[in-house]
């Protein structure tokens, strides 16, 4: 439906969009986000036919972007959207169904479809009186009057309430589900996430990051594991400690050995973890971020392989496994890290730590909750 190939787009001295190429599929959700001034919007203008490339080769729906008869086929919605307040939202929609040149009986279907669709009230009322939630919804009617292929959709929820913004998002997908082919770009990475089947990122004119949203947080970022043990991986047994009036024996035996079993499989614990969890104060799961969480203890770790030695440090020190959790890096996240590493010059290499490694033994049980992990399946 949309293909983009070699985009390049300058204005005077400044270039704004570098070498841009990617493909839509019709039906698909696109997303295409990126820091102010990373080329979002003039890419979304040459994809409406607004500007022209300065080089490189634009497609929509079958057509040359800078053809006028691509625009029948297109429905834009900018990020400022200003309407003819005077006006009320149906007479405004007949206006532009009238530049469209569609039959009125037609207009009048469609117009009363989407303003349902949108759950739009006080449809007689003047635009200039109506709420800002309201006015942002008559604009993506707009975009419908001529019943386009292609929509291309700048900041669709930018500074609605909760409810209004899920509303928007949920008419984005009935949009894919009836056919149409959406390109979506948004600050809110929260909606670009729940929305999008596929994702550019882009910074300072470039695509640096592309794919599903899975496929972007394999490639850039990182998956973290939290391990809740009932007690400190890093603590020593308490009955290591119980030697008898000589100092060279206990109980159970040789209380050096006790002790130095306990400070190896912790160290396991640390190495696992890599240069993150080098030992601290003689603590070698200090760097490893276990924190205390009610009356159990949650270790945060990178590898399945650092999971298992958590496991062991927590047996050495008389105590063991309760709850594995795992915690996916946000759409948002990975953004955050992919932007930065690009504007800071590290390029855009994989990163060498991978989720997956091993299996987690049987025997978690279930633990306190956190938020922001979600249950790994053991």
């Amino acid at each position: 439906m949309i293909e983009v190939a070699g985009l390049t787009k300058t204005y005077g001295g400044c270039t704004a969009v570098v070498d841009s190429s990617f493909s839509i599929a019709e039906g698909e959700v696109f997303g295409i986000v990126g820091p102010n001034g990373a080329g979002k919007t003039t890419t979304l203008k040459v994809l409406a036919g607004l500007v022209e490339p300065t080089s490189g080769e634009v497609r929509v729906a079958g057509y040359d972007s800078t053809e006028a008869a691509m625009r029948q086929h297109l429905g834009f919605l900018p990020e400022e959207s200003p309407l003819y307040e005077e006006m009320t939202a149906t007479a405004y929609l007949r206006f532009f169904a009238d530049l469209y040149e569609v039959p009125r009986p037609v207009a009048t279907e469609r117009i009363e479809t989407a303003l349902d669709r949108l759950d739009l009230d006080h449809r007689d009322r003047r635009l200039g009186d109506v709420s800002k939630g309201m006015r942002r919804k008559v604009a993506i009617a707009r975009s419908l009057v001529n019943d386009p292929d292609v929509l291309v959709y700048d900041e669709p929820a930018s500074g609605l309430d909760p409810v209004t913004s899920d509303a928007v998002l949920a008419f984005t997908r009935e949009l894919r589900a009836a056919g149409k082919t959406v390109v979506f770009s948004a600050h809110n990475l929260h909606n670009v996430e729940s929305v999008c089947d596929r994702v550019v990122i882009m910074n300072e004119g470039r695509i640096v990051a592309r794919g599903t949203v899975d496929e972007i947080r394999d490639r850039h970022g990182e998956t973290t594991y939290h391990v809740y043990t009932d007690v400190s991986p890093a603590a020593p047994r308490a009955d290591a400690d119980a030697t008898d009036p000589r100092g060279d024996t206990d109980a159970a035996g040789d209380p050096a050995s006790t002790t130095d079993d306990a400070t190896d499989a912790a160290g396991d614990a640390a190495s696992a973890t890599g240069d993150a969890t080098d030992a601290v104060d003689g603590d070698p799961l200090a760097a490893a971020a276990t924190e205390e969480v009610g009356d159990r203890y949650r270790t945060a770790v990178p590898t399945m392989a650092a999971v298992d030695r958590v496991r062991t440090a927590a047996a050495a020190a008389g105590g063991s496994v309760v709850d594995i959790r795992t915690r996916e890096p946000s759409l948002e996240d990975v953004f955050l890290d992919v932007v930065g590493r690009h504007s800071s010059g590290q390029g855009d290499a994989k990163r060498d730590r991978r989720r997956g490694e091993g299996a987690p033994a049987a025997g978690s049980t279930g633990g306190p909750a956190d938020p922001a992990d979600t249950e790994e399946t053991e």
